[in-house]
């Protein structure tokens, strides 16, 4: 059986999963949830977007895992794209959920409209992180109230390195097996660095008619996608 692990997005930790991961158990797989440096139980830990690389591929090497499957979700896109290619055969598929996706050279906030200016400017003023947001940010998401609330109590600010150092791939992007779920309303298009490597044979698209953040408003539903990525 495949050994899932999984990361989430900007200011959330392990805790994110914890709807998910019974889903995968109970399917006999195991599941690993990680919460990357500097980040909830984390906090206080040194971070820069290569400390998060290493974070998703110690976790894959320390536990001795094989037949992984890697999720990434919004920002975690970013470091698990980059672990994808440098734990080898250990490697069974790639999930990006609704997630940035590495590009050699470039950085989280590169893709921004601005290139990035506003976000480096608020991270200057917080002290090194990218600060919390108030609850009207995960509003139109598909999420209860108790969910953001949730939300909102398990966050922490996000080490701002992170998001604005530069990833590095060895090899491309598109080599890599791989699912990316698209949580937009349905018939919408993907970004274009997205709809160029699922124009590739190894990449493919699946979509959910929710929010940005399904591991909460549908963790059932996107439990069942991930075991369909690992062959289910």
């Amino acid at each position: 059986m495949g050994n899932f692990v999984l990361v989430a997005g900007a200011r959330l930790g392990a805790w994110a999963w914890d709807e998910v991961v019974p889903h995968l158990r109970a399917a006999g797989h195991g599941a690993h949830p990680v919460t990357l440096s500097g980040l909830a139980e984390r906090r206080g830990v040194p971070a820069g977007q290569q400390t998060h690389v290493q974070d998703i591929v110690d976790e894959v090497e320390g536990k001795d895992l094989r037949d992984v499957v890697l999720v990434g979700h919004s920002y975690s896109g970013i470091p698990v794209g980059q672990a994808a290619e440098r734990i080898g055969d250990r490697l069974a598929h790639v999930v990006f959920v609704d997630s940035s996706v590495p590009a050699d050279g470039e950085a989280f906030v590169s893709a921004w409209p601005d290139g990035g200016a506003m976000v480096k400017a608020t991270i200057a003023e917080n002290g090194g992180f990218w600060p919390l947001v108030p609850a009207a940010h995960y509003d139109g998401h598909g999420l209860t109230d108790e969910q953001i609330a949730r939300i909102l109590d398990g966050s922490t600010p996000h080490p701002g390195a992170t998001l604005t150092e530069p990833a590095v791939l060895a090899r491309p992007l598109d080599e890599l097996p791989a699912t990316y779920i698209q949580c937009l309303p349905a018939g919408a298009e993907p970004d274009d660095d997205v709809a160029d490597l699922l124009a590739g044979k190894h990449w493919r698209l699946v979509q959910m008619d929710t929010g940005h953040w399904p591991m909460f408003s549908r963790p059932r539903e996107l439990a069942q996608i991930l075991l369909q990525a690992a062959g289910e």
